[in-house]
């Protein structure tokens, strides 16, 4: 038996998933796409040839599962919504 301590960390999903769209966006935008209508269009019909192969995007883009990242697409547009909608009722009482 080993007498050294083992490690094990956790991979946080959401953080791995804003990275990689993150990743993927910005090869996008430096090959001259639109990264947003780019990605829609791999969302809506999961063909991974609407991604670019630059700073292998691509690969990056299939590690996620289209249902997982529509998941988390729709969780962040709500808390932000709900943010900002929280900002703007405390501007309108002070």
């Amino acid at each position: 038996m080993d007498d050294y301590t083992r490690q094990f960390k956790v991979i946080d999903r959401k953080r791995e998933i804003n990275e990689i769209l993150t990743a993927v966006y910005d090869a996008l935008r430096v090959k001259g796409y639109d990264p947003i209508n780019q990605l829609v269009g791999y969302i809506l019909s999961e063909d991974p040839t609407y991604i670019t192969n630059y700073n292998n995007a691509r690969t990056l883009i299939c590690r996620i599962d289209r249902d997982e990242l529509l998941q988390e697409l729709v969780e962040s547009y709500l808390k932000k919504d709900k943010k900002q909608e929280a900002e703007n009722v405390g501007e309108k009482n002070t």
